[in-house]
């Protein structure tokens, strides 16, 4: 069975809209889809439309945005009900922070001589959620770097001439918006934060008892040691493994929809929640 758990559309920082995602699902084969767009539930009702006219199971999805440890990690909510008033709220005041940090974005690139970043990225969000995504496709596009890579690690990024401190939800806020709304609480791409084995356990440890209940062991963002790793991890604290792509744009040729191995067997998948 071809599952994918964590993928994001025009909503917040993907290229495709909704139903485009969930038409590309389909051609791919994916049988079971969650649109988790960050910070945000707006395309998940044409998702879900989309996703019943081609027989695809669709898990509604959110990726929130937490600092914890004063660093960025993300919390993917699956099987929730998005009319949860605790998660409406906290997601407006993730998206008022976001519209804050986009204008100094802007204002910092300004000041370090590139013009019109803020409008250059509305272009690319449809004058939607602003991400740092959009700013970055923006720079791409303007001839500053060749490749979205390249503008995270010389734009975006601490240190940078366009990164902004992030002040995101609490690690235990986020938990219990997603579990007081019925659903699951995951540990996002846990590979990407590049944290020790000691700080990672000390995530885990700090997110259980917030409520979660399962991290992403496959992963567009993990390679075959990575996921053997959190594997073990997932065991050793008796969570649930979760599979996602981290699908944005289909130019992104290192992270496919639908491409995914599958769980290591040691794993319980997150799907037996629902």
């Amino acid at each position: 069975m071809q599952i994918d758990l964590h993928t994001h559309s025009t909503a917040s920082d993907g290229r495709l809209a909704p139903s485009e995602l969930v038409n590309r699902a389909a051609l791919a084969g994916v049988e079971m889809l969650a649109l988790t767009d960050h910070d945000g539930t707006d395309g998940l009702d044409e998702a879900r439309t989309s996703a019943d006219e081609l027989g695809i199971r669709f898990i509604n999805g959110i990726e929130l945005s937490v600092t914890w440890n004063k660093r960025t990690v993300h919390i993917v909510g699956l099987n929730f009900d998005p009319d949860y008033a605790p998660l409406k709220a906290g997601i407006q005041v993730l998206q008022t922070f976001r519209h804050t940090r986009a204008k100094e974005i802007a204002l910092k690139l300004e000041k370090s001589g590139i013009e019109g970043a803020y409008e250059g990225a509305r272009r690319f969000s449809g004058g939607k959620m602003l991400g740092r995504m959009h700013f970055a496709n923006f720079l791409v596009d303007s001839g500053y770097e060749k490749n979205v890579r390249n503008v995270f690690k010389h734009y975006l990024v601490n240190n940078k001439p366009g990164h902004v401190t992030d002040e995101w939800a609490t690690l235990d806020d986020a938990v219990s918006w997603i579990t007081g709304a019925g659903g699951v609480a995951v540990i996002a791409h846990p590979a990407r934060y590049k944290l020790t084995r000691t700080k990672l356990r000390k995530l885990i440890k700090d997110f259980i008892s917030a409520g979660g209940q399962a991290m992403e062991v496959v992963s567009g963002s993990h390679n075959v040691n990575e996921m053997k790793t959190m594997a073990c991890h997932a065991a050793d604290f008796d969570l649930y493994a979760s599979m996602g792509s981290d699908f944005h744009d289909p130019d992104f040729p290192w992270i496919k929809l639908g491409r995914l191995v599958e769980l290591p067997p040691k794993c319980k998948p997150v799907w037996d929640l629902f």
